[in-house]
């Protein structure tokens, strides 16, 4: 069990777990691919304080490489979804689980906008995870919604488990194998009766048991039903805390100006503010 999950690997994420390692708490992030961070893809960065004509990719970098220097463990994954059991957090990462006992919440901008039939059809077809589903698709057709830089590699393995793969996305994807076929649609509807039956992707009607939406990460409220939202971002006091006890955020998922110095701001806090609740809590 590690003392504190970071959930995100940005500006905010990595801040938070330097500061929790700073007050000795055992650190896990996670998070995905680099390359779906904003900051990542930002060719110059000029108003970080004592970093200026830097790529945002380098600084990202730096930051990384503090976190792991201090000595946060790192998972790649995606949290599908987190549990509170008294004074202990499950988190589901792909087909994994992990406990911790405080949760620090750094997912940066995530809009729940859910695709049309999304809900309807969740766990009914509809699924977040190829890792954890692909097995029950084996020969049967399923369609990718790709939204995240892995994405075509999950649609790849989806494939080769001998699933007959689809990938719809909004922009041509990299890496994807010529065997899939590639449907070029903004908004695609999940259709079924009791479960999926097909995806309909612009004016192109793809025949499937199965959909994959792989997004970089899953909206706050979804992962942890009951958070307090405010005009659509977190809300959270002076100390980065929820309304939800052993839950902290920070950076662009609590609101504006999104800018680098504010998250790395208040991931020092929420860090900080995590290892003294735990702190209280084990003295209680």
């Amino acid at each position: 069990m590690y003392d504190i999950a970071v959930i995100g690997g940005g500006p905010a994420g990595l801040s938070a777990a330097v500061q929790a390692r700073t007050r000795g708490k055992s650190v896990l992030i996670v998070s995905g691919d680099p390359r779906d961070n904003a900051l990542y893809k930002a060719p110059q960065v000029d108003n970080y304080l004592g970093f200026w004509g830097v790529s945002g990719k380098e600084l990202l970098e730096r930051f990384h490489r503090h976190a792991i220097a201090a000595g946060a463990i790192e998972k790649e994954g995606r949290v599908l979804n987190v549990m509170s059991m008294g004074d202990t957090f499950y988190l589901s990462i792909g087909s994994e689980m992990e406990q911790v006992r405080a949760v620090i919440l750094t997912t940066g901008v995530v809009r729940a906008n859910k695709y049309p039939g999304e809900e309807d059809f969740l766990g009914r077809g509809v699924s977040y995870c190829a890792t954890c589903d692909g097995m029950l698709y084996r020969n049967k057709e399923v369609a990718v919604i790709g939204k995240s830089a892995d994405a075509p590699q999950e649609a790849n393995y989806l494939q080769e488990l001998g699933c007959h793969v689809t990938y719809v996305s909004d922009k041509a994807p990299e890496g994807l194998r010529a065997d899939i076929p590639f449907v070029k649609a903004p908004r695609p509807e999940i259709v079924g009766e009791g479960g999926v039956t097909a995806l309909r992707a612009g004016s192109v009607t793809i025949p499937c048991e199965g959909v994959f939406i792989l997004r970089p990460s899953m909206a706050p409220a979804d992962l942890l039903p009951g958070l307090a939202i405010q005009d659509g971002y977190l809300s959270v006091d002076q100390n980065m805390a929820t309304n939800l006890p052993g839950v902290f955020a920070a950076g662009d998922c609590t609101g504006l100006p999104l800018q680098v110095s504010k998250a790395v701001g208040e991931g020092l806090v929420a860090g900080l503010r995590a290892a003294e609740y735990l702190d209280h809590q084990s003295a209680s």
